[in-house]
């Protein structure tokens, strides 16, 4: 299978190839030159277990690695959850159902992608003899998820750029207390979007990309979005029968990744009704799926960090296949919203997307009333996802990080403090980071000097 940029003006390029680019040449996203049809497939795989379902989804795409091979790389990947089910499925009532994506190593839904990532890039490293640097930026949990796939990784360097103080401070403690000679936290500045802009023009330093052998880990990144479909499978094939057409899954979400994944499945042939995008005060998304206009502005921190953001990377890849793969028509997007903060589209097609939006004034009521009602202690992004939930319908929300994550919201809410003793231990250890400007030059010097 091979891989094609969303911006139409860089060569095709196979699975491994476009994992290890990262962002296209042209600055845009690969998605597979054509999309398979799972519609006779995915009911043929419901008694598989989280890792047989992934392997069995991922060999589609991953056509140039050995399926043997394919096969350990996907089976090591989820030895490091602490479920049973890695994605256990919890009803809460009749109607609602919570997907718990936060058995992870850190403890958040990015472990799902980036713990395959992590071994994709190690089995790179030995198969072509070259070493690699991993750049990425997070608004959260992204770059801890992103650290712990390639935590001591042989051949490997990773690089982490987070907005400085706006993160919570276990997410911090995941970034910069592990120790490792290979890894490198780098607070700015900035926001997550200044940060993300500024690595996005490093890439598109070619003679800079080549010379460090950069590789971008972010969900612009192919894998992570294909690793991603797979819990939306998984949840779907545990769910009743003779519901399964009918629900919703109702996803928080900043930079689109995580739902654009379910909706991708949905466009291979799994009947999934619909998709809800769940912001937080940030909304550019609940913006442009209310009312069509894609506009920037300010970035207000919240209590659910991960989803500060105002610029969705993944959006360019809805967009692509949404205009039946016209990649000028693209450009001319990205062009003017580059230029002016924005894009109004006529007639905007949303598809089977709806959206809703929640305050951080909201976030801890919600919180306490799902408490109260299930006994259930949701964490602030995963609260975002419980407002105006569909009454004539079942939903699916995505429990996207768990509530030990940050505990100063949850005592606020119920009086409760959640733990986990993967973050307990953290709180002895130093913090170990280095801050520099957003600015590419000032990443690019840092890179330079400290690139494997």
């Amino acid at each position: 299978m091979k891989f094609v940029s969303t911006r139409g003006q860089a060569p095709a390029l196979g699975f491994s190839d476009a994992v290890a680019t990262g962002l296209a040449p042209d600055g845009g996203l690969f998605l597979p030159e054509t999309l398979p049809d799972l519609s006779t497939e995915w009911s043929k795989w419901g008694a598989l277990s989280y890792p047989a379902l992934c392997f069995e989804f991922m060999r589609r795409f991953a056509t140039d690695i050995p399926a043997d091979v394919l096969r350990v790389i996907v089976d090591k990947s989820y030895t490091t959850f602490d479920h049973p089910d890695i994605a256990p499925l919890v009803q809460l009532d009749e109607q609602t159902y919570v997907l718990e994506l936060f058995h992870g190593p850190t403890l958040a839904f990015k472990d799902f992608a980036l713990q395959l990532l992590g071994n994709l890039y190690e089995h790179q490293c030995a198969v072509r003899g070259q070493s690699i640097n991993v750049l990425g930026a997070t608004s959260g949990d992204t770059g801890s998820a992103a650290i712990h796939g390639l935590l001591g990784k042989p051949g490997t360097a990773i690089f982490i750029l987070y907005p400085e103080a706006r993160t919570s401070p276990l997410q911090e403690r995941q970034m910069a207390c592990t120790g490792a000679d290979n890894v490198f936290a780098l607070a700015v500045n900035g926001s997550f979007d200044d940060a993300q802009a500024a690595l996005k023009e490093l890439f598109a330093d070619q003679a800079f990309r080549t010379k460090h052998r950069l590789s971008a880990v972010n969900s612009i990144n192919l894998a992570r979005v294909l690793a991603q479909c797979v819990y939306y499978l998984y949840a779907f094939l545990r769910l009743p029968e003779s519901t399964r057409t009918e629900t919703e899954f109702v996803v928080p979400t900043g930079n689109f990744g995580n739902v654009l994944a379910g909706w991708l499945l949905q466009k291979m042939g799994v009947p999934i009704r619909s998709f809800k995008v769940a912001t937080n005060q940030n909304d550019i998304l609940y913006r442009l799926f209310t009312t069509g206009d894609y506009r920037v502005s300010k970035v207000e921190p919240s209590l659910a960090p991960s989803m500060d953001i105002q610029v969705s990377s993944n959006f360019e890849r809805f967009l692509y296949l949404s205009l039946k793969r016209d990649a000028a028509k693209v450009r001319e997007v990205m062009q003017t919203f580059k230029q002016t903060g924005g894009y109004t589209f006529k007639n905007f097609d949303k598809d089977t997307f709806s959206a809703s939006r929640c305050t951080d004034a909201e976030i801890p009521a919600i919180i306490k009333d799902v408490y109260a009602r299930y006994g259930y202690v949701a964490d602030p992004h995963t609260a975002c996802a419980f407002v105006d939930l569909a009454k004539d319908r079942p939903s699916v929300v995505l429990a996207t990080a768990s509530p030990a994550k940050f505990p100063e919201t949850i005592v606020r809410s119920i009086g409760v403090e959640p733990t986990h003793p993967r973050l307990e231990a953290l709180k002895q250890r130093p913090i170990v980071n280095h801050r520099l400007a957003a600015t590419p030059e000032a990443i690019a010097n840092f890179v330079a000097q400290h690139a494997v």
